[in-house]
């Protein structure tokens, strides 16, 4: 090969591969661009999904069957329900039906998450004790419709998780304990309204005594494995004036009520 054949060889090279250097920021650019604007694309068609399925969710499980509370009806419209189970159940989030969301726990089917609230009858000024935080979805709930929230779960794995979500949400009125239920929080009583998650086959007395004069409580009254009355318990005089309203099934309230 000339001298000149050389020379030529030797400028193309660091020519070749500054255009090849070029050529691939130039390729990974555009496809971080074209899969970054996919997966906003996948983010934003699963919410209008979420969003949509939530719509039906209020008209056909809970406007239909009854539920009247404005204020409730507009609060479950817009909480994002599949934020609170599990991923692999996500795609059911907005079914009428229980779904499980570990360690033998379920998140309660919307209607009756609905109808348990709507119960309470609440106005915006109540304190209000909830007994099984669960996955935190009716906690949410209740913290958008009164003033402030406490919550007891058991289960420490179940809490933490509930507390993230919560947070996630910016939901601030909540306060979050890990204990055994059947003793409430006393150190926070009164309660204006009581809202049990589980099943126990009485009221728990320390629960009724942290129950302001007055005030509601809400849960289902019955055995395990066996159908229970879903009741609402006034304190007039001290007290128990009790209403049946419906027949459910729960897990088992555990701790203080095997004693």
């Amino acid at each position: 090969m000339s001298s000149i054949g050389c020379m030529a060889v030797q400028m193309l090279k660091p020519l070749s591969s500054a255009w090849l250097y070029c050529f691939c920021l130039l390729f990974v650019a555009s496809s971080s661009f074209l899969f970054g604007s996919q997966e906003s694309a996948a983010g934003e068609d699963s919410e209008t999904i979420f969003s949509e399925a939530r719509r039906i969710m209020i008209e056909r499980d809970i406007e239909r069957r009854g539920i009247k509370d404005q204020r409730l009806l507009r609060v479950m419209a817009t909480l994002p329900r599949h934020l609170f189970v599990p991923e692999e159940v996500r795609s059911s989030a907005y079914q009428d039906r229980p779904l499980p969301i570990g360690a033998g726990q379920t998140i309660s089917q919307p209607y009756i998450v609905a109808f348990m609230t709507e119960l309470l009858e609440l106005k915006g000024r109540e304190r209000v004790l909830e007994i099984g935080t669960g996955s935190g979805y009716q906690t949410a709930v209740l913290a958008a419709l009164a003033e402030q929230v406490f919550s007891v779960e058991i289960i420490a794995k179940l809490s933490a998780a509930a507390e993230r979500t919560l947070k996630q949400l910016r939901i601030q009125n909540v306060k979050l304990r890990v204990g055994n239920g059947y003793h409430g929080w006393a150190e926070q009583a009164p309660f204006d309204a009581i809202m049990i998650t589980a099943a126990a086959a009485k009221i728990p007395p320390p629960l009724w005594n942290q129950l302001r004069e007055g005030g509601v409580l809400i849960m289902p009254l019955g055995k395990e494995g066996h159908t229970q009355q879903l009741i609402r318990a006034r304190k007039i005089g001290g007290r128990q004036v009790i209403e049946e309203h419906s027949a459910v099934i729960f897990v088992p309230l555990t701790g203080g009520t095997q004693q």
